[in-house]
């Protein structure tokens, strides 16, 4: 069984998070320029048996896409035509940021540390992975 990696994809910089081997803790693996993005995955994918690869799924309050999802549309085709032998899932994003930013609060980071944005995208990156394990798990 493969690994499953989620990513929060954003227009500068991407999340992304990985689970273990068996599939039973996620983990933040880094945040990666989202031009280099395809590139570090091609490498990570040569070294680590990956299946699935979750992208979250940016939606307004009513359900409906947000602004941000039309550059996540052309991401998702090239993902595919790139990597065809990879399971492609969506997963809800909603909140994942804010989420991620108290978690850095509550576990105590000091504010400039809070101000690293690449730290938040890995976080929400884990977020979405957790969130869909536990959609996979019901």
């Amino acid at each position: 069984m493969g690994r499953i990696m989620a990513i929060d994809y954003g227009k500068k910089r991407t999340g992304l998070a990985v689970t273990d081997p068996e599939r039973i803790i996620a983990t933040g693996l880094t945040t990666v320029e989202t031009p280099k993005l395809m590139q570090f995955m091609a490498d990570y994918f040569a070294k680590e048996t990956v299946d699935t690869i979750v992208v979250g799924e940016p939606k307004q309050m009513d359900n409906t896409p947000s602004e941000s999802a039309r550059y996540i549309e052309p991401f998702l085709g090239e993902l595919a035509k790139k990597f065809p032998d990879k399971e492609i899932c969506r997963a809800d994003e909603r909140f994942t940021s804010k989420i991620a930013f108290q978690a850095m609060i509550d576990g105590g980071l000091k504010k400039k540390q809070r101000q690293n944005k690449a730290l938040i995208d890995t976080i929400s990156a884990t977020l979405i992975l957790q969130s869909y394990m536990a959609s996979c798990k019901q």
